[in-house]
């Protein structure tokens, strides 16, 4: 692994866009946010007023840009695919070793991702997943928070949705490499599968909390596929 990766892991995401680039991810270079976002994602700046995305359709099912362990809708103009950590990078040390370090977070491994630029938004939620253990969803989560580093004032809850019991955290996190600290947010269940773990999180804690109905449209229509 890279001297470091897990302190520079997300300030190397924002600066160089890198999980774009090594997980073939990426929009066009010539797609840029669209002039206006989705009406509900736009009208709830507030991530405590609850309110939920518009939604643009469902992923996780057989067919899907993505196909996971669960199903959820993403929000209005939103965009989604599929993440293969297997090949990712492009077959240099260096790069392979930074697709791993972008692309693994404790117990779990990055597995889609929904873009919100062309919803007039800069960040993503992407989806996690792990291979089946004894873990219960708040052990996982709880991994998770932790092997991203630099988090501080973790707050956990529980919620069920779909005959998913499931566990959400909002946390701090800071990078040294920007200097700046910002709010995510997560949620974590478990499946046959394995777990499941959906992040959101953003530029900064205003793009965060503009995008928060679209993690509320995502929990709320969690289901097992």
């Amino acid at each position: 692994m890279l001297v470091g990766a897990g302190n520079t892991r997300r300030g190397l995401a924002h600066v160089a866009l890198l999980t774009a680039v090594l997980t073939g991810c990426a929009e066009g270079s010539d797609e840029g946010p669209s002039t206006s976002a989705s009406a509900s994602a736009t009208a709830a700046a507030d991530g405590k007023s609850g309110k939920v995305a518009e939604s643009g359709g469902t992923i996780g099912k057989p067919g899907s840009a993505c196909e996971l362990p669960v199903t959820f809708d993403i929000a209005a103009d939103w965009k989604a695919k599929s993440i293969d950590a297997e090949t990712a990078g492009d077959g240099s040390d260096l790069a392979d070793e930074i697709a791993d370090a972008l692309l693994h977070q404790g117990p779990v491994t990055g597995a889609c991702e929904v873009d919100a630029k062309p919803a007039g938004h800069i960040g993503f939620l992407r989806v996690w997943t792990g291979k089946p253990g004894k873990d219960d969803a708040r052990t996982v989560l709880e991994a998770f928070v932790k092997a991203e580093d630099n988090t501080s004032k973790p707050k956990y809850t529980t919620f069920r949705s779909g005959g998913l019991d499931g566990v959400e955290v909002e946390y701090l996190y800071t990078s040294k490499l920007l200097e700046e600290t910002k709010k995510e947010r997560a949620l974590a269940v478990t499946t046959a599968s394995g777990p499941v773990v959906l992040h959101l999180g953003g530029l900064d804690t205003e793009e965060h909390e503009d995008m928060l109905p679209a993690f509320e449209l995502a929990k709320q229509t969690l289901r097992t596929a």
